[in-house]
């Protein structure tokens, strides 16, 4: 935290060192977070500042993100504004949801209404896994459940690798553990529509009113209700950022890197080294990873995906590396192929006189008369 003790408020463009969290991204504007609330003209706090971003950070490409740590100039306290005019170091960085610093990660399912799907919980846990951020795994919806299965969901997700904390919204299930492992860090709140994120987040904090649909009767999915990233501060201190609701993930990662997200997984890579340096852990000979696990059939369906992934980034690749690009005078871009050098372009007239030198250079007199001959025709 930067002390804010030398602030001078006689004139706002005196006042530096303000540090804040930007909590909000709309359009070109950023709601800012003070650390220290600063004291307008009338002595009342100012805890957040609606922020623009200075043009020279536009102009190295600075972007700024939820979660940013920033430095804000001239302050405005009439109308409580300012501009951010530097974007400190990024301590974490997703790009999907869009959110830098992030401490942690709660991922959000519910039991049931709609029901849990092993496949698509997976998908979850193993984009979450690449993330490289801790995360927790919260089940909500558990008064829809008997106690015994609540704890045979309890016991299949242990031998995932998982120890998940269930929760309900309606009848407080879990909800003091769950602030326990809030409090005082930024979470991003994630999982797919309909389990009551935004259920979630009221309770958490009353005084958000967040937009809540109900469930789709046809095909039981949820809506999505939330538009954009926004971070919301917890009463017990620490921040929430609520992400809009996808329904599938996806997978980015290389097919070599997807066996480490799965814990289960880890723990037989643990025990020795495949024989093969590029085994993809599916019946080469002498793998150490054994096929009688319940998620295996999950890891071979999401390497196929990335394998497909892999060949078209790939492709893609190769395909820009023939290609060009060309804009038109409507400003529209488009692309042609490159010309092979050697094969199409022109020789130069400097390159032809050159060559001709080399060529009296090296031939003998002889050659040279039948060479003049073939050009006086």
């Amino acid at each position: 935290m930067h002390d804010l003790t030398s602030l001078h408020h006689s004139s706002p463009t005196t006042v530096s060192n303000i540090i804040g969290t930007v909590v909000a991204v709309q359009a070109n504007f950023y709601q800012v977070r003070l650390d220290s609330p600063l004291k307008d003209y009338n002595d009342a706090a100012i805890s957040h500042l609606l922020c623009t971003r200075r043009t020279r950070l536009k102009k190295i490409g600075q972007t700024v993100m939820v979660g940013d740590r920033v430095m804000v100039e001239e302050p405005d306290y009439q109308d409580a504004r300012g501009a951010i005019a530097q974007v400190l170091d990024r301590k974490t960085q997703l790009s999907r949801p869009p959110v830098a610093n992030a401490e942690q990660m709660l991922l959000v399912f519910a039991l049931d209404e709609p029901l849990l799907e092993p496949w698509q919980l997976s998908r979850f846990l193993i984009k979450a896994e690449s993330t490289e951020i801790p995360f927790l795994l919260c089940l909500n919806k558990a008064d829809l459940l008997t106690s015994t299965q609540q704890k045979t969901w309890e016991e299949r997700l242990e031998k995932w690798g998982y120890n998940p904390l269930l929760i309900s919204v309606k009848t407080f299930q879990g909800l003091e553990a769950l602030k326990n492992c809030l409090k005082d860090k930024i979470t991003i709140l994630a999982g797919p529509s309909g389990v009551g994120k935004s259920s979630l987040i009221n309770t958490l904090i009353p005084q958000v009113k967040q937009r809540v649909n109900r469930v789709s009767g046809k095909l039981q999915k949820g809506r999505h209700t939330t538009r954009h990233v926004e971070l919301f501060e917890l009463p017990q201190g620490g921040l929430l950022a609520d992400t809009p609701g996808f329904n599938k993930p996806n997978l980015d990662c290389s097919p070599s890197q997807l066996i480490h997200y799965f814990p289960e997984a880890r723990k037989q890579l643990e025990r020795g080294t495949c024989q093969f340096s590029n085994c993809l852990h599916r019946g080469e000979p002498n793998c150490v990873i054994e096929e009688k696990w319940e998620r295996y059939e999950h890891y071979l369906t999401f390497l196929e995906e990335a394998i497909v992934q892999q060949e078209a980034t790939q492709q893609m690749a190769d395909q820009e590396s023939t290609l060009k690009v060309k804009i038109k005078a409507s400003g529209e871009e488009y692309y042609e192929p490159k010309l092979e050098t050697k094969k199409y372009r022109r020789t130069s007239r400097r390159q032809k006189h050159q060559n001709l030198q080399d060529l009296y250079d090296n031939q003998s007199l002889e050659e040279l008369e039948e060479f003049e001959d073939d050009l006086d025709f």
